[in-house]
């Protein structure tokens, strides 16, 4: 089966994913090797490590074909074999297995292989947000094949991210705001952002890429009735009353509605669902909830997927990974003006 690669993927990835077992669902390159991020020059950008998502159909199938095109790539866990390998995937963490600090074409990259069934979940429920939670920001689709229910479930995801961020934003506000908010979502709770990641990431990713969040967002902020949309003057004006609150809680994605309802209800009243969204929908604290929500979806899927990243990739490479993070993190924080001037 030939990949069916999109226009304008450019050379150095259609080699890249030359190189892998080719029965992939859906295949993305995202991160700052792929999009530049405010403060970056080429120059760097073009030593940052490649980051990809491979969906696979049949885990099973897909790291026996690895193993044997790819052997090099795994840690120690390839002595285990591919069905144990695909269970280590599916049954811990994010249900996703990466492989990382892989040299391929001249480049460094990671790649995470996810079933394409644990995608589909986490894009439709927010199981983790962990890929979803990558996929409300622009990444570069380099595959992408005929599966409708993959389709329709990548499109939920950014109208649930759209959902999530107006219930957290005032009435009134800007794109700026609103992409900010959504790029925010997957880092709200990640304990990595509080050691080891870049302190200004989320607005260094929005600042040089506001056209593409747009063109993710502009058909959904079209078509979505609880907004007043302005792409001229780049504002939107969003339904803040207990009534139009109510109608977007009841659209977020399940697990974040459980979430939600976890903090408020106390133990052993069990009411149901609808009922505690309905209070919810009345609370001024409304936004912080939800906000609360999404930050216990990813903190554990966070810590649990980054302590599985320690037996996938081995302990060399967690530590050169991990110290790479940590220079990162200082350079942001070097460049942080210490007085902050409005402009």
């Amino acid at each position: 089966m030939t990949l069916p690669v999109l226009h304008n993927t450019g050379v150095l990835y259609r080699r890249i994913l030359s190189q892998f077992p080719q029965d992939i669902s859906l295949a993305f390159a995202y991160g700052s090797g792929v999009f530049k991020q405010h403060g970056t020059s080429q120059g760097q950008m073009e030593k940052n490590m490649l980051d990809f998502v491979f969906a696979v159909d049949d885990p099973v199938t897909w790291h026996t074909m690895n193993l044997l095109q790819n052997r090099k790539h795994y840690s120690i866990l390839k002595l285990l074999g591919p069905t144990k390998i695909s269970s280590i995937q599916n049954e811990y963490g994010a249900a996703i297995y990466y492989n990382t600090l892989v040299p391929v074409d001249g480049r460094i990259i990671k790649y995470g292989v996810i079933s394409t069934e644990s995608l589909i979940d986490d894009l439709m429920h927010w199981k983790t947000m962990y890929v979803a939670g990558r996929l409300h920001k622009p990444v570069k689709m380099l595959v992408q094949g005929e599966n409708g229910k993959l389709q329709g479930a990548l499109v939920a995801n950014l109208k649930s991210a759209v959902t999530a961020s107006f219930l957290m934003l005032p009435e009134s506000f800007s794109e700026e705001d609103l992409f900010l908010q959504i790029a925010g979502l997957s880092f709200a709770g990640d304990f990595r952002m509080v050691f080891g990641e870049d302190k200004s990431k989320v607005a260094n990713i929005v600042k040089d890429n506001a056209e593409h969040f747009r063109i993710l967002y502009s058909s959904i902020l079209q078509d979505c009735p609880q907004v007043v949309y302005k792409p001229q003057q780049g504002k939107l004006e969003v339904d803040k009353s207990p009534e139009g609150q109510f109608i977007q809680l009841m659209a977020l994605p399940r697990t974040l509605q459980q979430r939600i309802t976890k903090l408020v209800d106390p133990p052993g009243k069990n009411r149901d669902v609808e009922e505690i969204l309905l209070q919810v929908a009345q609370d001024p604290d409304c936004g912080t909830v939800v906000q609360q929500g999404v930050s216990s979806i990813v903190k554990s899927s966070s810590i649990t997927q980054s302590i599985k990243g320690i037996a996938t990739a081995g302990l060399w490479k967690t530590v050169s990974y991990s110290s790479k993070k940590l220079r990162k993190m200082w350079r942001g924080w070097r460049r942080k003006p210490t007085v902050s001037h409005m402009s």
